[in-house]
C-alpha cells in the first residue's frame, strides 16, 4: 500500500518540517502556545533551561546520593526492578528445555521493595549478565514512595496543566544507570519527561508508523530472582496471558542484524526514527501514542535520574483515526506475510506457552538469550 508509505513521509514533513529534528525551546511555552503548537498537532518538543525557570531544588540536590539517602532514610521501602540485563518489560527469546523449540515472550522484571540505600546500592553495583537494578514503578510512585521529596519539585507542570485542563494522573521517579533501557512502546498519556541528572536518549516514531513496529501478541512471563543461588528464573504466567508489544529491536547485535533487518524490513528500510537527547534540566514533551525507545547515560556519580508527569490524553478523533489505521493489514513489498495486526492470529506456538516449566537463567547462560528490551518506560 503506497498510500500508507506516503503517509509516513507526509506526517514527518507536516509535524517536524524539512529538517526532521525535535524542536528545542529556550524557555517554557505559554499554555496557549503549548496547546496550539504542540498538543493539538501531536508534535514533540524539548524545553531547555527548565532548572532556571522552575527553580526546583531537585536539580541541585538529587544528583548527590548522600542527600537522597539522608532524606529517604526513614521512609518506607521503595520498588526496585531487577533483571539479568537491564531489559525488563521486553521480549526475550526462549528455548524450551525439553523440545528445544524457540519462541519469544514478554518478560517483566523481578520487583522487590527495599530500603532506599540498599536499592540505590544495587543500582550502583549493577552488572550486565548478572543483576541490573532500576528504581521505578509506573503507578505514580513519586507520590507514594518518594513523597518526602515532594518539596524539591512541583507537583505538576503549571503551563501543561492549564493547557490540558487537568492535573497529571501519575508522577513517576526513575533512578538507574547506562545498563537499563526501554524497548519500543507507546503510552496513552501526554508525557512531560524531566531529566534531573544524566541524559536520556530517545528514538521516536509517530503513531502513523504503527505498521513498522510489527506489534504482535506475546505470552507474558516474569523474572524471579533468588539471592541464595544468585540466579534468575523466567516463568510464563499461568493461565496464559498475551501482551501486544513491538517486535523491533532498533539496536540488533552484529550477529543478528542481518536476520533482524530481513524480519522487519518496514522499520529498517523505512524512514529513520527521530533521535534526541534530553539533558539534565530539560523536559521532553512526548505526545500520546508516539512510539519511543529509551537509553540513558549517567552523571558523574553514576546515576540517571528523571521525573515524568503523565497527563490523560484526549480520546478524540485522532484516536479513532489511529485505531482505523492500525486495523489495516499492510503487506510489505519484501515481506511475504501480512503484518500481524490481528493479535488473535499472531500468537506464538501454544505448546511453549502452555508449559509450566520454569526457565533458569544465570550469568553463564545469559549469552544464549536474545533480548529486544523494553520498559520501564524509562
Amino acid at each position: 500500500m503506497q498510500e500508507v508509505k506516503k503517509l509516513w513521509d507526509e506526517v514527518r514533513e507536516l509535524s517536524l518540517g524539512s529538517n526532521s529534528t525535535i524542536e528545542r525551546l529556550e524557555s517554557p511555552p505559554t499554555p496557549l502556545q503549548f496547546l496550539r503548537d504542540y498538543v493539538s498537532q501531536n508534535k514533540p518538543c524539548i524545553i531547555k533551561n527548565v532548572s532556571l525557570h522552575h527553580q526546583w531544588p531537585a536539580f541541585s540536590l538529587w544528583p548527590h546520593p548522600s542527600y537522597l539517602s539522608k532524606t529517604l532514610n526513614s521512609s518506607p521501602p521503595v520498588s526496585v526492578h531487577l533483571s539479568p540485563n537491564g531489559c525488563a518489560d521486553s521480549l526475550v527469546t526462549l528455548t524450551h528445555p525439553r523440545s528445544g523449540e524457540i519462541s519469544q515472550c514478554f518478560a517483566s522484571a523481578h520487583v522487590e521493595r527495599l530500603p532506599f540505600d540498599e536499592a540505590l546500592q544495587l543500582v550502583s553495583n549493577s552488572k550486565n549478565g548478572d543483576v541490573v537494578a532500576y528504581l521505578q514503578q509506573q503507578n505514580g510512585c513519586f507520590r507514594d514512595e518518594y513523597s518526602v521529596l515532594s518539596s524539591d519539585c512541583d507537583e505538576h507542570i503549571a503551563w501543561a496543566t492549564e493547557a490540558l485542563g487537568c492535573y497529571p494522573e501519575a508522577v513517576n521517579l526513575w533512578i538507574g544507570n547506562q545498563l537499563s533501557e526501554t524497548s519500543f512502546h507507546k503510552d496513552h498519556y501526554e508525557n512531560l519527561y524531566t531529566v534531573v541528572s544524566g541524559q536520556k536518549h530517545f528514538l521516536l516514531l509517530p503513531p502513523t508508523d504503527v505498521h513498522r513496529m510489527y506489534i504482535r501478541q506475546y505470552p507474558a512471563a516474569h523474572y524471579s530472582y533468588s539471592r541464595d543461588v544468585e540466579r534468575f528464573t523466567l516463568e510464563l504466567e499461568e493461565p496464559v496471558r498475551y501482551v501486544p508489544w513491538c517486535s523491533v529491536n532498533p539496536y540488533p547485535s552484529p550477529e543478528t542484524r542481518e536476520s533482524e533487518m530481513a524480519k522487519f524490513p518496514l522499520y529498517f528500510n523505512g524512514p529513520k526514527p527521530f533521535e534526541c537527547t534530553v539533558n539534565a534540566g530539560e523536559i521532553l514533551y512526548l505526545p500520546s501514542m508516539w512510539f519511543h525507545h529509551v537509553r540513558q547515560s549517567p552523571d558523574d556519580n553514576g546515576y540517571t535520574i528523571a521525573l515524568n508527569y503523565w497527563y490523560d490524553m484526549q480520546f478524540d478523533i485522532k484516536y479513532a483515526y489511529f485505531n482505523f489505521l492500525q486495523s489495516l493489514h499492510f503487506k510489505a513489498p519484501c515481506d511475504p506475510t501480512l503484518l500481524e495486526i490481528d493479535y488473535e492470529d499472531s500468537r506464538p506456538n501454544a505448546s511453549i506457552c502452555n508449559s509450566r516449566e520454569k526457565l533458569f537463567v544465570d550469568a553463564s547462560s545469559l549469552n544464549e538469550l536474545e533480548t529486544t528490551k523494553d520498559s520501564e518506560d524509562a
